[in-house]
């Protein structure tokens, strides 16, 4: 496949250690902190098994995506596979969802970064401090790639060292007493209230869908293809190292809070980070807890503001969106994408003051652009597989393990969790707004004469 004249413009300034701690910081974000508390209250300790089993099906997505980004590691990634692969519509459909999905994930962590600015400063306007992240997250992506890769790291590095901190500071009070008098806390927590299953295994599967959504961001790897040193060797590493760290820090985390505390009485007496940290005497906790989720929720957003204005460069070279989005400045960056991104994510937060409910319905469609965006993923590799020939498949550099059984699992999996999300009133608004946001993407797609630009799948191989 020839690579687009622009493409070869971006600067491949991102090294492994960028975008290793770029999925970290992504998928990592304020929910652990401060929103574990909820997916517990579901499915009590058990909550470690759903992580878990969902970290499984998350490796086998990511192994499809790596499997498809070593052969042809090129900006947009699941977006142009999909449009490759499954054809033009479902590329198109892949992008806009993905570009709106993080909009809308952006707007939500800016909110929140303006929430926590009011713990030290609590007489000024939220909008104030969320209108000022949002404008030093777009100046930050306006850096030199390198550069936007190093204060990501430095962000995600941040998280990552307060988690590893507290899982050994955690780790020390359940086996040695350490800040319990010397009075070591034990395991027992996790079966004393109720049972390993308290909410019996409908609690468990009430928190899939929940704990899903924890790993949303990891795929950011694909997209940092284009612009990433020897794709081969990096993003093997990454995406093996990545899936391990994850799967560490959630279960890891959770293991340690779940022992130290009865699961029934976690959130109800604040942050059991910030807990946790008291009780061994550091008094500032809360304050550094709060400069940790600040720092968790602008990482979140720099990572989202950089991958949705590569879906829009990308949607632009397969013009499926205005052309003026393939610009790059002099530094490689898609400013005229960028800039727009930032445009949808200032009215998502004036929206989200006028109504909140106008802001619930819309994260509902990210909920399910999350599932869209990896099941193509599966899709896309499986027809990447069925066009080559047996010597080129034995010839593939970086293998999905199981194949095939692996693919049509994970599917199965995001098929059931779908199933849930109908099941249980809370999430089923999600399969209302979601379809009808890709009905609405359709009409855009034909009544613009999109389908007339894009010559048949068949008649492109014939033309290679």
């Amino acid at each position: 496949m020839q690579t687009p004249k622009n493409e070869q413009k971006l600067h491949r300034g991102l090294e492994e250690r960028h975008i290793s701690l770029m999925s970290l910081g992504a998928a990592i974000g304020v929910g652990l902190f401060l929103g574990s508390a909820s997916s517990i209250k579901l499915a009590g300790p058990a909550i470690l098994l759903a992580y878990a089993v969902s970290g499984v099906i998350m490796f086998f997505i990511m192994r499809a995506l790596g499997e498809m980004a070593v052969e042809n590691p090129v900006a947009g990634s699941f977006s142009r596979y999909a449009h490759d692969y499954l054809g033009p519509l479902a590329g198109y459909l892949t992008g806009w969802n993905y570009w709106f999905l993080w909009v809308v994930t952006c707007i939500a962590e800016i909110t929140a970064a303006g929430i926590y600015m009011q713990f030290w400063f609590p007489d000024t306007p939220r909008w104030i401090w969320a209108l000022a992240a949002l404008m030093m997250m777009t100046l930050i992506n306006f850096l030199a790639v390198k550069a936007y890769g190093e204060l990501e790291f430095w962000f995600a590095l941040i998280k990552i060292v307060t988690i590893v901190f507290m899982i050994i500071v955690g780790l020390g009070m359940i086996l040695f007493g350490i800040g319990n008098g010397g009075v070591a806390t034990g395991i027992s927590n996790l079966w004393e209230h109720g049972g390993f299953f308290p909410n019996g295994f409908t609690g468990v599967l009430m928190s899939l869908q929940m704990v899903m959504f924890a790993y949303l961001g990891i795929e950011m790897l694909g997209v940092t293809a284009g612009e990433v040193k020897n794709p081969e060797k990096s993003l093997t590493k990454a995406v093996n190292s990545v899936f391990w760290r994850i799967l560490i820090f959630y279960v890891g985390a959770l293991f340690v809070i779940m022992s130290i505390y009865p699961w029934n009485e976690i959130g109800e007496k604040g942050s059991p980070f910030v807990l946790t940290f008291e009780k061994i005497g550091i008094h500032a906790a809360a304050g550094i807890i709060n400069f940790v989720v600040l720092t968790a929720a602008l990482s979140s957003c720099n990572s989202g503001i950089f991958s949705t204005s590569r879906m829009l460069f990308n949607l632009a070279e397969q013009k499926e969106a205005p052309s003026s989005f393939a610009k790059l400045t002099k530094r490689g960056i898609p400013g005229v994408a960028l800039i727009v991104t930032a445009l949808a994510m200032l009215v998502g937060v004036y929206l989200n003051y006028v109504s909140e409910k106008v802001f619930q319905w819309v994260t509902s469609v990210a909920t399910f652009g999350a599932i869209w965006t990896w099941a193509i993923i599966l899709l896309s590799q499986l027809q990447f597989r069925k066009r080559l020939s047996l010597e080129k498949q034995k010839q593939l550099k970086y293998k999905m393990p199981l194949y095939p059984f692996s693919s049509y699992i994970a599917l199965a999996f995001l098929v059931g969790v779908t199933g849930l999300m109908a099941y249980f009133p809370d999430t089923r608004i999600a399969l209302i707004i979601g379809p009808a946001w890709l009905i609405l993407l359709v009409v855009v797609y034909y009544a613009k004469g999109m389908h007339k630009r894009h010559a048949s799948p068949s008649d492109k191989r014939q033309v290679s």
